[in-house]
């Protein structure tokens, strides 16, 4: 698949035009695992600024996942039987892995920003292997996802799920572990080798000394015991005194706000609006710096960064549009909600089995480093695992209520699709609805339209007699919208949002 350089020169001056179609698109396809037809109709013609504030405002006011029963447990609140605990840590995991998926589908910017820094934040499940920690972890993104960074990063290093992850509660006074200092500011932070030494790696290895677990249950909650903190004095980014975890955080701010703003604000460019930030031949340098000098300028509040950047003209560029490889999430995710085709539990369990086999497992990124994204989601197994799941995805629905997808063809279609017997037209339609840039050239349009004409003889596409016809009436159309699906989900526009 070609990768597409970064040839966006527009700005962060406010986008001003009314939204189209195209557009309203692709800001649900970024800031969440895109929307229903309705959902984009009624942002279709909308000012971007109202309606980039109205869904930051929402993700600001969302409430985290309600704590599950098992949220504070430890190894005593399971059973003794090997088998019997195991499988009820595995039913937990499931149920609040679904639960999270739903999460996703249904919280727009909020989840969108959780799963983002679940890949900035890195943990794993299979190393840390406790449910109560996972709950914890989950929370503490939630709650901080579109919030104050300095806080953020704070408590996310006290989490227990981190502690146990980067070894934090192996680090105490007299045998320091430096894991968790080298990737707080290495992949947390500042960037590999920008603005730290391996000194204030040691020191600040010192600093963070003394969380350990309480009591011999297992799968206990971190805390801190004073007697396994280093009270010595330390030399931390050149500041001296006998720094603890508090300080480290309000030194490292307080020090490097710059590295920091920059560091961030290229991540999130990167993953909301070209994965390439580093050509000299765009402006992304000057994108991220104005993102960065906002950022700061707010004590390193999240909203009004991402405010900025979502209202802007650049956000909006038709060379920003189209040129992010999905994930397996967003390539599943978006056909869901896209289609609005029903679901249960069992389509999502699916789906999130299939993700994991496409190199996305949910709660266990890659490595500490997270998964490095885009052009990582397409190898020839991957992109073949890509068709096979999402041609037997799509013939499930069709199996399971074949009108779903008339119901989608009328939906994208509107009048065109009750009235129009080309059913050239009709396929455009929904083509250029489904695909974020629509097909590369009309040959290739020619060949989505053959696929979509089905077996239907030409004579009932001429129109002007009862037999004609239309999206609306014609018995095989729902076969014909199913068969355009498939043969578009194995485009290479279709990986792309």
């Amino acid at each position: 698949m070609e990768y597409f350089i970064n040839c966006n020169t527009s700005t962060l001056a406010p986008y001003t035009a009314p939204l189209d179609q195209t557009r309203a698109l692709h800001l649900y396809r970024r800031l969440g695992f895109s929307a229903s037809v309705d959902t984009v109709n009624q942002a279709t013609g909308q000012n971007a600024g109202t309606l980039v504030d109205t869904l930051v405002d929402q993700a600001i006011n969302m409430a985290p996942t309600a704590a599950p029963v098992w949220a504070d447990w430890n190894n005593a609140n399971y059973p003794a039987d090997d088998d019997a605990r195991r499988q009820l840590v595995n039913q937990q995991r499931s149920e609040f892995a679904l639960g999270y998926a739903n999460a996703l589908l249904s919280n727009n910017l909020r989840d969108r920003l959780s799963f983002f820094w679940s890949n900035h934040f890195v943990t794993e499940l299979d190393v840390y292997e406790c449910n109560s920690f996972l709950y914890h972890y989950i929370n503490c993104l939630q709650r901080n996802a579109i919030g104050n960074f300095r806080t953020f990063v704070s408590e996310i290093g006290l989490t227990s799920a981190m502690l146990y992850y980067l070894d934090g509660v192996y680090n105490n006074g007299n045998n320091p572990n430096e894991n968790y200092a080298r990737e707080l500011y290495e992949l947390f932070t500042l960037g590999e080798g920008n603005g730290y030494t391996e000194q204030d790696i040691i020191e600040t290895a010192r600093a963070l000394s003394g969380y350990v677990e309480r009591g011999e249950e297992g799968c206990t909650q971190v805390t801190f015991r004073a007697d396994r903190h280093d009270t010595g004095t330390k030399t931390i980014l050149g500041q001296t005194g006998a720094w603890g975890y508090d300080d480290v955080i309000t030194i490292l701010f307080q020090q490097r706000p710059n590295e920091i703003a920059e560091f961030i604000c290229r991540k999130l460019y990167e993953f909301f609006v070209h994965p390439d930030s580093q050509d000299d031949a765009n402006n992304a340098q000057t994108i991220i710096d104005g993102m960065a000098s906002t950022f700061i300028s707010n004590n390193f509040e999240l909203a009004p960064v991402l405010r900025q950047l979502f209202k802007s003209e650049h956000f909006f560029d038709d060379e920003a549009i189209g040129v992010i490889i999905k994930s397996p999430f967003d390539f599943y995710l978006n056909t869901l909600k896209e289609t609005s085709f029903a679901y249960d539990d069992t389509v999502l369990g699916s789906m999130l089995n299939y993700s994991g086999m496409l190199g996305q497992e949910l709660f266990d990124p890659f490595d500490v480093a997270g998964w490095q994204r885009d052009r990582t989601w397409i190898n020839t197994n991957f992109i073949i695992g890509r068709w096979l799941t999402i041609e037997s995805i799509l013939e499930s629905f069709y199996q399971q209520n074949n009108e779903q997808f008339r119901s989608l063809g009328l939906s994208i279609t509107g009048t065109t699709g009750l009235t129009s017997t080309n059913p050239d037209v009709v396929a455009r339609l929904i083509i250029d609805f489904i695909l974020p840039k629509g097909l590369l050239d009309e040959g290739e349009y020619a060949k989505a339209f053959a696929i979509f004409r089905s077996d239907v003889e030409d004579v009932y596409y001429e129109g002007g007699n009862q037999e004609s016809w239309t999206l609306a009436t014609w018995p095989q159309a729902p076969y014909q919208v199913y068969l355009l699906m498939q043969y578009l989900a194995r485009q290479p526009e279709y990986q792309l949002k």
